[in-house]
């Protein structure tokens, strides 16, 4: 071949190379477009395993590696779900679009802000010891974390086997704690100590109980125990020159509300709320004061007897009220949801907040324990949602469950629950001032203008008659909680208050046919889901899901 041909084939070759090489690269492959309900229901159930972190050795993987790993995979299903397009759908379905999204959303936020893993020491609790009355377990809370209250003693065999389990994995979860704790947040951490001293004593005690009948998981007991003292004593070390604050910020705080609990109310219309509330709940407290002034003071229990006697006799009234008032329908499972074994509290003893309340009364509390009434309701007429039959994740149920059960207090007051005990009635205006007070400090914790002390020093400073001591456990519980899941403090009184709109719209479309009972029974029916959507999906008006940014129709 000639030297001239030689030259003609490279430069033609060349031409092709450079051609391939500067086209096009095929783009990455679009997720197709769906407009039906059932890839909604199909992406909800794939997401719930894809939100799941991966375990390896028994031990849940929440290292920088692996949360980077999900925080890839979090961005591919945020596209497929706004690839449906619920625009068609009725406004039922479109709610569970907007179910899906906001848990998706409490995702990314949990990577972009809050990052428990990686900043509250509390996120790595080694068990906790008792149901909730709510849905789910309240704040962040760790995979494989030992749930005490689901194991019968003595153990089975196979109860056994998995509680040792549970417990081996201890040291290995606090080791790789310390890895993952890489970030300075002061009053997380000092609460992660705090948090370690209660696990220690408990395992201290764990061990002495399990000891008759469980003499082979004693070892495995007091390791966990020393990974438990070596973590607290790691914590101290770390935590004693810290500085940094632990609130997520204003503006953080306020993408949250809107976009994961899906809350119409900003931060600072949240703090005019709290403080109405406080001043109202204060003022009609003195107000009853003086009114019953001339009435014996309630007195508490004497013995453990005479509370159960008291208790029980609360229940039964409450629940024949219900039924006779026409309140709301009441079957025949939720009869025994409010019966418990009482503990008795002797007047040598510190009596926490709630304590007292109930000392003093039995009936207002017994309101709030509609909790159990949900509960019970999710377990035997579990909504047609494959969405909404589960607990949503990330407290998003929180104004709906709180909001309810708190507003069950003066809204049963005010339907009669108290006519023939007037006394009472003073406990419900605390109940109120108590839960403003200190939904207050989770505000100001978040933004940063309270520290966790100072929190705790105003819920003690304006709950009425001293009944929220500092040295007591609630209210260090509470702000604890508070801290470290923001907007569940203010859920109480902002979702009693959202509550009472939502009667408000009710009755004024309905107007003389409003009846309560239809009202409350259409209310749980839709289920343990925001206010804003139950509002929604009653009264059919969207000026609360334009204000959230949700269309009517389901668009963004």
């Amino acid at each position: 071949m000639r030297k001239r041909d030689l030259m003609s084939i490279g430069f033609i070759f060349l031409i092709t190379l450079v051609s391939f090489s500067c086209s096009p690269k095929p783009e990455k492959e679009e997720v197709p477009f769906s407009s039906n309900y059932e890839d909604l229901v199909k992406l909800f159930e794939e997401w719930r395993e894809f939100q799941k972190p991966e375990i390896r050795d028994g031990v849940p993987d929440y290292t920088s590696a692996a949360m980077e790993k999900q925080r890839q995979g979090l961005k591919e299903f945020q596209g497929r779900l706004a690839a449906i397009d619920p625009i068609s759908w009725p406004v039922s379905q479109q709610v569970d679009y907007h179910l899906v999204r906001a848990e998706m959303n409490g995702l990314d936020f949990d990577h972009r802000v809050l990052r428990p893993w990686s900043r509250n020491p509390c996120f790595y609790a080694v068990y906790y010891r008792s149901p909730s009355d709510v849905p789910a377990l309240e704040g962040p809370w760790r995979y494989g974390t030992l749930c005490l209250w689901k194991y019968t003693f003595p153990l089975s065999d196979e109860a056994l086997d998995d509680f040792r389990r549970h417990l081996r994995a201890v040291p290995k979860v606090l080791e790789q704690a310390k890895n993952n704790l890489i970030e300075e947040a002061k009053d997380l951490w000092f609460l992660g100590i705090r948090l370690k001293k209660r696990e220690s004593a408990f395992l201290d005690d764990l061990a002495q109980r399990l000891g008759k009948d469980h003499p082979d998981l004693v070892p495995d007991i007091k390791q966990a125990k020393e990974a438990v003292d070596e973590f607290r004593s790691w914590l101290e070390e770390k935590q004693k020159d810290m500085t940094a604050p632990s609130g997520i910020g204003i503006e953080n705080y306020n993408w949250y509300l809107k976009n994961v609990h899906l809350i119409p109310y900003t931060w600072e219309e949240q703090l005019v709320i709290l403080q109405r509330e406080l001043d109202r709940a204060t003022a009609c407290l003195k107000l009853e004061e003086n009114r019953n002034r001339h009435l014996p003071e309630l007195k508490p229990p004497n013995s453990r007897e005479a509370y159960q006697r008291r208790y029980d006799e609360a229940v039964n009234y409450f629940m024949q009220f219900l039924r006779e008032r026409q309140i709301m329908t009441v079957p025949d499972y939720l009869q025994d949801t409010l019966k418990r074994e009482v503990r008795f509290i002797p007047p040598s003893e510190l009596r926490d907040f709630f304590t007292q309340v109930d000392y003093h009364h039995s009936l207002p509390m017994r309101c709030h324990g509609t909790h159990w009434f949900d509960l019970a309701r999710m377990k035997q007429e579990p909504h047609p949602s494959p969405i909404r039959r589960v607990p949503l994740l990330y407290n998003i149920w929180d104004s709906r469950a709180e909001g309810l059960a708190t507003g069950m207090e003066e809204m049963m007051m005010h339907a009669g629950l108290l006519d023939e005990q007037p006394k009472a009635r003073e406990l419900v205006y605390i109940l109120i001032a108590c839960r403003a007070a200190r939904a207050m400090g989770d505000l100001k914790m978040h933004s940063n203008t309270f520290t966790l002390e100072e929190a705790v020093d105003f819920a003690v400073k304006w709950t009425p008659r001293g009944w929220m001591p500092k040295e007591g456990r609630t209210v260090w519980v509470d702000e604890e909680l508070y801290l470290q899941q923001p907007g569940y403090g203010t859920s109480y009184v902002v979702g009693k208050v959202h509550l009472e709109k939502l009667i408000r719209d009710r009755a004024q479309q309905l107007g003389a046919k409003f009846n309560l009972k239809q009202f409350f029974d259409q209310f749980h029916a839709s289920g343990m889901i925001p206010l804003s959507l139950i509002r929604w999906e009653m009264t059919g008006l969207d000026d609360e899901t334009k204000e959230l940014g949700l269309r009517p129709d389901g668009s963004r």
